[in-house]
């Protein structure tokens, strides 16, 4: 319905100006206009509300409902108005209900159910402002030599549905990994494989990542304790970032065994991502140096090279400063990650011409990112119209309200936590068939828990305000009843069993005797309609939980509507009209759930 919101939005303006010109005042015009038109609080008052009246009445100094009704009788003379609005009420102290005609939706529904992105409109490149269509996604970002933990999953999960809804709207997507793979811990690292394997450093491709996790907590045990051991690693990191062949090969072979464990997982959550780890931006280091010199915005504070941030301070209220090169000449975080900015907006063959990049992490990383977009900035890096957004989330906790960790106080490994939730699935699905006494197949039994598993974990993160932290339930998130991915899948399987029962095949002639006469129906296609407004404004403030928000309460719609009205007993013409509801029904929900990272089923 975004198409008739900016219609509607266009003609209000175009009132509103016309009636600020007549009281000469059309210097409010540009406030006025923000938010002019919203979507009704309430649906019996109508599909959108206009409250500009109130502010008006303090303007022109008279009261709201009189300049209500002076600008109804406006807007009704404005024939695309009329057109579009089977009426415009005065509510309360003089806000305006808007409700569109019955023909406006049975022609938006229509188009929506012939379309196969259930309305979701393309982007369409700005050809004269020479910028590109392509958005950085940076998530998940694990660390070598580490296995990923449930501290990863918020990343790469949350990272992953903003990828599919701007792939959705037609943007060139680079889903980019910046993994952990260079710095100091390296050094401890290939200094410990040298001890144990001297002679052949190849015998590290033979050790699992949970051996190699297990070599990481030796070496840090060693690195902390022996000062000889210390001293080796150092001039180790030194022989690495110089290129020593001897070194290199034994990074990579680190590098290759902790991708093999990375890749199995993604692979089991279907998440696709291009690795780009901290080396890759190693050769422009030195550069990052030189240009901010050339800015003059970098200054030495005791020996080190640094910015300082405006509006940020410690706690005796002096400026914060960025660390971009150590005292030691060493290099840190915030100077990969400027490489990564500058590389990133920089044109072919030297960067990737985005115009937006997303960084998804966790909300401890928000100063720091926050103070390397604004010496981003200071540096000119970030082109004009270009944008850089922080995608902050909060913990993931146990329903204790603490920190989610094993019984022994160990970070949960993400392998095993996924591993039991597909296993919970499986004995939730095992039970419910011994009761309704029905037999499948283990393929089919091994499929639909991996999938309700799966799509069950990622829902339940995605469903919260990605700010805040949340409460980990396995019991919550696997329940038939309430706002999760089981009752999403079953309200699918539902319409499509509907579906196969009529054997219903969409056809356009259908249309011409479509007639929809019931409160339910009415409801169910409102809602079916604030789809692509969903869709939008996830695009703009990254919160995919609006998307869940959306499909609980259309499966909440689409159930009444079921429960209320027959479908298949009906006569012929009434029967195919709420068969093209079931089909718009399931293919939102389809193309939804796709877009939050989960597969569905045809039953279960």
């Amino acid at each position: 319905m975004l198409i008739i919101f900016k219609e509607l939005t266009k003609q209000f303006e175009q009132s509103l100006l016309d009636s600020l010109e007549k009281n000469d005042k059309k210097g409010e015009f540009e406030i006025l206009r923000k938010n002019l038109i919203t979507q009704s609080s309430k649906e019996e008052f109508g599909d959108y509300q206009c409250n500009v009246c109130l502010s008006l009445s303090k303007i022109y100094k008279k009261n709201p409902r009189d300049i209500s009704n002076d600008f109804i009788n406006l807007l009704n003379k404005n024939i695309s108005i009329s057109k579009l609005c089977k009426s415009l009420e005065i509510a309360g102290p003089g806000f305006i209900n808007i409700k569109l005609k019955d023909e406006v939706l049975i022609n938006e529904i229509k188009s929506n159910i012939q379309c196969n992105r259930a309305g979701i409109p393309l982007i369409r490149k700005d050809l004269d402002s020479g910028l590109s269509n392509k958005v950085i996604v940076d998530f998940s970002s694990p660390n070598i030599a580490k296995e990923m933990h449930v501290g990863h999953l918020r990343s790469t999960i949350i990272g992953d549905s903003i990828s599919r809804i701007f792939e959705l709207r037609g943007y060139e997507v680079l889903r980019l990994n910046h993994v952990g793979d260079w710095g100091t811990q390296f050094g401890m690292l290939i200094t410990q494989l040298k001890d144990l394997y001297s002679n052949d450093l190849e015998e590290i491709g033979k050790i699992k990542i949970s051996d190699l996790v297990e070599f990481y907590k030796e070496s840090k045990k060693r690195f902390d304790n022996e000062s000889e051991f210390q001293k080796r690693s150092r001039e180790e990191v030194v022989k690495l970032q110089s290129g020593d062949i001897k070194s290199i090969n034994a990074w990579k072979l680190l590098c290759d065994q902790s991708r093999k464990e990375f890749d199995e997982i993604y692979k089991n959550l279907k998440i696709k991502i291009e690795e780009r780890g901290e080396s890759f931006y190693n050769p422009f280091l030195k550069s990052v140096i030189d240009d901010l010199n050339l800015e003059k915005i970098l200054v030495e504070d005791q020996g080190a090279k640094c910015v300082f941030l405006d509006g940020m301070t410690n706690k005796e209220g002096k400026p914060l400063p960025l660390i971009i090169q150590k005292k030691d000449g060493g290099f840190n975080y915030a100077t990969t990650d400027l490489a990564a900015i500058r590389y990133r907006f920089n044109k072919p063959p030297n960067g990737d011409d985005a115009s937006r990049i997303i960084y998804v992490t966790d909300h401890g990383q928000a100063n720091h990112f926050a103070g390397v977009f604004q010496v981003a900035k200071k540096a000119k890096w970030i082109p004009e119209n270009c944008q850089v957004d922080h995608v902050p989330f909060g913990l993931v906790q146990g329903i204790d309200g603490k920190k989610l960790k094993t019984r022994e106080g160990e970070t949960i490994r993400l392998k095993d936590l996924l591993n039991e939730a597909v296993r919970r699935a499986k004995e939730d699905l095992l039970k419910r068939l011994e009761d309704e006494d029905r037999y499948e197949t283990e393929e089919f039994i091994a499929n639909t828990s991996r999938i309700i598993g799966l799509g069950a974990v990622k829902y339940a993160d995605l469903s919260q305000n990605r700010i805040t932290n949340y409460q980990f339930s396995f019991d919550k998130m696997l329940s038939l009843n309430g706002n999760t991915a089981p009752y999403l899948l079953y309200t699918l399987v539902r319409i499509l069993g509907i579906k196969r029962k009529n054997n219903f095949v969409y056809d356009s002639k259908d249309f011409q005797y479509v007639n929809y006469e019931h409160k339910s129906e009415w409801k169910l296609i409102r809602k079916l309609l604030k789809f692509d407004e969903v869709i939008i404004s996830i695009e703009k403030d990254l919160m995919p939980n609006r998307l869940c928000n959306y499909l609980f309460e259309l499966c909440q719609t689409f159930n009444r509507f079921y429960d209320q009205v027959p479908i298949l007993k009906e006569e012929q013409n009434i029967k195919i009209s709420r068969l093209n509801l079931c089909d718009l029904t399931a293919k939102t929900l389809k193309l939804s759930l796709e877009l939050l990272g989960i597969e569905t089923l045809e039953r279960m």
